[in-house]
């Protein structure tokens, strides 16, 4: 005799449905199968468990003791079953405490996350976040032993850690900042004379070597001189407002800093290439009902336009 572990899902929605209907004609019909299969899948379960379940008697089919005793059995299995199988449940982010933990970089954390958790907050008043720096490690591993949620605000790269996915999130003009007396550079800039001044930079701590400027120029035959790597904007901002050194950064960004430093901004040769930014994430917990959450979020934020 065959145990139940070997018996099929069919079999076992079969015993249910006839234990239920107590007739193979309106279990047949519940079940969207023929007489004939039916009848056939019964006498499979009856050849396995070695006992008749069903007998016909005065008031049509009654099931034998050995049916009886296996019906809940078989009952709390399915529902076992259709309850793992079941949509994940959505994130209850009203009533949630979480905490979230995302690798940013500066453009994210000082033009778009005071006011996205502002926004949040409204809603979901107990969850909370922590801000971290995007760095290898966070790549390689942080992100699989979901210390790291997400990163965001990266710009879009062409090779990334196995299993971990980017999805496009926002696209951002770039411009370029200069003192505001700078002599060198009038409003705008062509790539050749883009290369030829002093450059200020951020340090790309990511590990994601080289940057979209370095790739464009090299394209062109060119390269540029950094004569300073900065861990943050408002430092290079700084330094950028007290030498006659270029920066490249996103719009808003740049706007910021011409309201709170002598600098001014400049446009930029038109071949650099476009800032594409994106949320990347452990592919692992792409369908976690608090990711999806998330992401949604970021992607509705920066579809409306806020900061």
């Amino acid at each position: 005799m065959r145990s139940l572990r070997h018996f099929d899902l069919n079999l076992l929605l079969v015993f249910e449905m006839l234990m239920r209907e107590r007739h193979v004609t309106r279990a047949a019909e519940k079940l969207h199968l023929s007489q004939p299969a039916l009848s056939h899948a019964l006498k499979r379960l009856r050849e396995a468990l070695d006992d008749p379940l069903l007998v016909r008697s005065g008031q049509g089919l009654q099931p034998t003791p050995r049916a009886l005793a296996l019906l809940p059995v078989v009952q709390q299995s399915l529902a076992a079953l259709q309850a793992g199988l079941a949509p994940p449940a959505t994130f209850a982010a009203a009533t949630s405490t979480r905490r979230f933990t995302l690798a940013t970089t500066d453009y994210f954390e000082e033009v778009m996350y005071p006011a996205f958790l502002s926004q949040l907050l409204r809603s979901a008043p107990g969850l909370s976040f922590s801000i971290e720096l995007i760095t290898p490690d966070v790549l390689n591993e942080a992100l699989e032993q979901r210390q790291v949620d997400m990163v965001v605000g990266l710009d879009r790269q062409s090779s990334l850690p196995s299993g971990v996915v980017q999805t496009p999130w926002l696209h951002e003009e770039l411009v370029c900042l200069v003192a505001q007396h700078n002599p060198h550079v009038g409003d705008a800039l062509a790539l050749e004379a883009f290369a030829q001044l002093a450059h200020v930079e951020l340090a790309d701590i990511s590990g994601l070597l080289p940057s979209p400027i370095e790739n464009c120029l090299a394209q062109h035959g060119l390269t540029r001189r950094v004569i300073s790597k900065n861990l943050n904007y408002i430092a290079a901002a700084r330094v950028v407002a007290l030498t006659d050194a270029i920066m490249t950064l996103p719009r808003q960004m740049a706007e910021r800093f011409v309201a709170m430093l002598p600098v001014r901004m400049v446009t930029p040769p038109a071949a650099l290439p476009a800032l594409t930014m994106t949320l990347i994430q452990h592919q692992l917990y792409l369908n976690a009902p608090a990711n999806v959450w998330l992401t949604d979020q970021l992607m509705a934020f920066a579809s409306s336009g806020t900061r």
